[in-house]
């Protein structure tokens, strides 16, 4: 059973700050590369920022300089810090986790129900 929970979504000025946090819940399962990911209305999903389970990170061209993913790997966690915010960052923020079951090679996708940001002019 996986389930991973968002927070620290809400309202924000262009410019201002936000932190986003997912706690993973994970039982017979390990967690190997975690992310968030956002989608706006009438847009597809999309990539924000990815970090392996040993610190490695990517971040989508549109995030980076502003945003930064870290993890706590024996807390089951992953945060998202949001600085210079911009309109165009307004979407609804998953979380994502990449998870094994016991000694099998299959990997799995699992989300989060999503937090809401908002960025305002």
């Amino acid at each position: 059973q996986v389930q991973l929970v968002e927070s620290g979504g809400g309202l924000v000025q262009a410019g201002g700050s936000l932190r986003l946090s997912c706690a993973a819940s994970a039982r017979d399962f390990s967690i190997n590369a975690m992310g968030w990911y956002r989608q706006a209305p009438g847009k597809q999903r999309e990539l924000v920022a990815v970090i392996a389970r040993g610190g490695n990170t990517n971040y989508a061209g549109s995030v980076k300089g502003r945003f930064t993913i870290s993890r706590d790997n024996a807390k089951n966690t992953v945060d998202l810090q949001m600085n210079s915010l911009k309109p165009e960052d307004t979407a609804v923020y998953y979380c994502n986790a990449v998870v094994v079951r016991g000694t099998s090679t299959n990997a799995y996708n699992y989300w989060g129900q999503g937090t809401q940001v908002t960025v305002s002019s």
